[in-house]
């Protein structure tokens, strides 16, 4: 498939580029029209494995995508919230060397922890204060205020990350 074009989606939120999207579904469409869901999402999830990286981590989310992308497809109606939602990490700081630090950090536990998520840098001291926060560094996930004033240790930010992320 070196030929296949790159469509994004969302996937919990992310988008993500998948290899095929198109001549995939076009492939299946009508043998697996009026099949259950479970079947559909299982053949599709086979089918760009081949082509595209899938973390094991997040595979029910990629089927719940595949299975949208499916229905908008054949003209089936679908909900969008997927696209409104995802795992946002805010890292609050002038650009200081402990909040550049904790925001290298945080890149590297989420490539660990094979979490996708929206990582921004908010350097705005106005946009700062909007958070209510006294220090910095200061760590927010899905618009919380989770860490401030220093860099949480590796292990601790890899516990709430991955936590935030199970109740996400």
């Amino acid at each position: 498939m070196s030929s296949s074009s790159v469509t994004q989606i969302f996937v919990r939120g992310q988008k993500v580029g998948i290899i095929g999207l198109k001549e995939t579904l076009e492939s299946v469409v009508e043998a697996f029209r009026g099949k259950p869901d479970a079947v559909i999402q299982e053949e599709l999830l086979s089918r760009f494995s081949k082509s595209n990286y899938i973390p094991e981590s997040v595979k029910d989310y990629y089927r719940i995508a595949f299975l949208r992308e499916y229905k908008k497809f054949v003209g089936e109606p679908v909900k969008e919230t997927d696209a409104q939602e995802g795992f946002q990490i805010k890292i609050l700081g002038p650009g200081c060397p402990n909040c550049e630090g904790l925001e290298r950090l945080v890149m590297a536990v989420l490539a660990e922890l094979q979490i996708p998520a929206d990582v921004e840098h908010i350097r705005d001291p106005l946009a700062i204060s909007q958070y209510g926060v006294m220090g910095t560094p200061a760590l927010v996930v899905n618009e919380k205020v989770v860490s401030v004033g220093k860099v949480p240790l590796r292990s601790a930010l890899k516990s709430l990350i991955a936590d935030a992320w199970r109740k996400d």
